[in-house]
């Protein structure tokens, strides 16, 4: 599962997910290792250097022989490590830990950009690296009744590495096992003997609907799911004796997702008292509660569970963080296989609901030269009936059913399936194709191509750029495995317009692409062909685009989805920068990734005057992939951390905005207006030197 070579610079490590971790150490030495570490690792190395330069990453210290532990803050200063043996966890894209002898020295540049680790001279160490990616290797067959998914459901939490409030931390929770339908049940026995014994029961009627609802509780709290003749589902926390109903349809859907939302939230905080605790800016709420952090984390699951249940919704409702992911599934036969994969992103379920839109919520259009359509032998844009759906609340949607709605994500069993597929690649390299088929269009190609080019230099990824291909050779583009193609061209019903025709994605046998950007009009139905044939995701159209809109959008999607940003929210961001946004969607998982951050999860943040010199910062950073996960705004001054999903918020001046900027390398909304870092850096600079 893990790469690794010493370049130039120091040590590159990479994984099958594609992400990548570079350590700088122009003097280090490496060697494979079968060394002891004392935490779960995927490849261990025997290493000597003088300073390793890590990525900006949260680090805890833990002493070998002793019970010291330390964390190193924004505004602690140095951590100075005196003589002993120590473990250092550094929290970067690859999780890594180095283990030596002091004295040593370990502190964060000054501009937050760089974790140094140093010592008074060369030194002899062992490093060991782990992948955050977590690949399931069994596969549960069960029928598709009520009774077979409530004992599959039971067993899907055998991928949760513990059952105290620590699998809030996604490194703690696996990816739960694959399934398929079949007339028998059977599981295998390694799963069988993971599967904790929680002494928490989830009793259901007899009822798949329920059992979608019901599956990301189930699956956090490790319940027994059983099924019997009732009228509301009652969760059974049995050594505290508790017995609580929930709410029968159509109500099932909020008290589980308020239920499941108020465990994670508190078991998020509880965990603070564990030994990988640090110091969070949510804490405070339970002394509010009256609730003893130490005691809970020692309680068993079913003792906490009583305990959260009697907390008001009311008294926390306002510190929930937004939860990341709502998915809207049918519950179908077909669409049991895909549980799996939603439960890994720990997604809440609610059932698919529409209404036909109005027509102020797509807006008509008539400026037909300013289209992105042909200029010479026009063909007509493929038409898609779109609907809209009743969302609840969530960062992101996606839509697991019969219909095209806007706002979310159209997925398909087949997209979660073939990320596996990309996972078993052999090469851990990355391949970026661009695609030029009209000229005319060439301003974006131009913008994106800079984008994946400088990016390129960053990180190992090989581009390639492609100008007035036949419908043979975009076929093999498509064919070839590539992580990502960016089509800037047209699309018709025939399919994508080349010099010698039109390229059906129908008719390709399949496809090795991974991800794709089909920048053209009324690109959906091609984009989910090329789904259902084996690429993960993509972003499309559905009707008619403005030309000039598409390169906005397109330039803006491409830099997002460069810097770790996965599809769904890079187009969602991208699209605010234009007025017809409802235009461009996401097939597939919008969830996946194509890139790393260089501050380990993408981070965006808005900016707002409050007076003369004075601003407001909300600082958010948060994936899909890394629910209850904690980040470090780097802001001066600020040592606390937050829950990914709750934004933080900071006054600061115009000086200290300025050198924030500086800092960083992020989308910012300012005044309404769409800016990345620099540039809104230069903006305030010289307005504040016009006084």
């Amino acid at each position: 599962m893990i790469e690794w070579e010493v370049t130039k610079t120091g040590l590159r490590i990479l994984d099958a997910n594609k992400s990548e971790l570079s350590v700088t150490a122009p003097d280090v030495a490496v060697e494979h290792s079968d060394a002891y570490l004392p935490r779960p690792v995927d490849e261990t190395l025997s290493c000597a250097a003088e300073r390793l330069r890590f990525p900006i990453a949260v680090v805890f210290v833990s002493s070998v022989s002793g019970d010291r532990r330390y964390e190193l803050g924004n505004d602690t200063g140095p951590l100075e490590l005196p003589d002993g043996e120590y473990v250092v966890d550094v929290d970067a894209e690859i999780k890594t830990y180095l283990m030596f002898e002091g004295p040593a020295t370990i502190h964060k540049t000054e501009d937050f950009d760089e974790v140094v680790v140093s010592f008074p001279e060369r030194r002899e160490f062992v490093a060991g690296f782990r992948s955050r990616h977590d690949r399931p290797v069994h596969t549960i067959t069960t029928p598709a009744t009520p009774e077979g998914v409530a004992t599959t459901l039971s067993h899907l939490s055998s991928a949760h590495k513990t059952s105290t409030p620590d699998r809030t931390y996604p490194t703690l929770r696996g990816h739960p096992p694959l399934v398929e339908t079949g007339a028998e049940l059977e599981v295998p026995p390694e799963v069988a003997a993971a599967t904790p014994e929680s002494g928490i029961d989830l009793i259901v009627p007899p009822s798949l609907d329920q059992l979608f609802v019901l599956a990301p509780l189930a699956y956090y709290l490790q319940a027994d799911v059983t099924i019997e003749d009732r009228m509301a589902p009652l969760l059974r926390a049995r050594e505290a004796g508790v017995d609580h109903e929930l709410d029968a349809p159509p109500r099932l859907e909020r008290s589980a997702a308020r239920l499941l939302r108020k465990t994670f939230f508190l078991d998020s905080i509880v965990r603070n008292a564990g030994p990988f605790g640090t110091t969070l800016a949510e804490a405070s709420i339970l002394d509010a509660l009256g609730l003893d952090d130490e005691r809970l984390y020692a309680a068993s699951p079913p003792e906490r569970l009583a305990t959260y249940l009697d907390v008001p919704h009311s008294a926390i409702d306002h510190r929930l963080p937004e939860w990341h992911l709502a998915m809207y599934v049918s519950p179908e036969a077909q669409h049991v296989q895909t549980l799996p994969f939603l439960l890994d992103r720990l997604a809440l379920i609610y059932r698919p609901e529409t209404s036909e839109l109005e027509g102020s919520e797509l807006v008509e259009r008539s400026l037909d030269d300013f289209y992105r359509g042909p200029t010479t032998g026009p063909g007509a844009v493929a038409s898609v009936d779109i609907v809209k759906p009743e969302l609840h609340s969530g960062r992101s949607h996606g839509w697991l059913a019969d219909g095209v709605p806007i706002d979310v994500f159209k997925t398909t069993p087949a997209a979660y399936h073939n990320r596996l597929s990309h996972l078993d690649r052999e090469s851990y390299e990355r391949g970026v194709t661009v695609v030029l088929n009209d000229d005319e269009m060439g301003q974006e190609h131009t913008d994106v191509e800079a984008i994946y080019r400088q990016r390129a230099e960053d990180y190992a990824i090989d581009l390639t750029v492609e100008k007035h291909l036949s419908v043979e050779e975009l076929a093999r583009v498509f064919e070839s495995g590539n992580d990502f193609v960016h089509y800037i061209g047209h699309c018709e019903e025939d399919g994508l317009r080349c010099p010698s025709g039109h390229l059906s994605a129908a008719s390709l046998d399949t496809v090795e692409t991974e991800t794709f950007f089909l920048n053209a009009c009324g690109s959906f139905h091609e984009g989910m062909e090329l789904v259902e044939k084996g690429a993960v995701a993509g972003a499309v159209t559905f009707s008619q685009v403005l030309n000039e809109h598409a390169v906005t959008v397109g330039s803006a999607f491409a830099r997002l989805l460069m810097h770790g940003f996965c599809i769904e929210r890079a187009l969602r961001l991208a699209r605010r920068r234009i007025m017809m946004g409802k235009d461009y969607a996401v097939v597939g998982d919008g969830t996946h990734s194509l890139t790393q951050n260089e501050s380990l999860l993408p981070t965006s943040a808005t900016l707002e005057r409050v007076e003369d010199d004075r601003f407001l910062l909300t600082y958010d950073q948060y994936t899909t992939k890394t629910t209850g996960a904690h980040y470090h705004p780097y802001v001066e001054g600020n040592d606390l951390a937050y829950l990914c999903g709750n934004e933080s918020e900071f006054v600061l001046d115009r000086e200290e905005v300025v050198d924030f900027l500086r800092r960083s390398e992020m989308p910012v909304v300012y005044d309404g207006d769409f800016y990345w870092t620099e540039t809104l850096r230069t903006e305030l600079e010289e307005s504040g030197a016009r006084g």
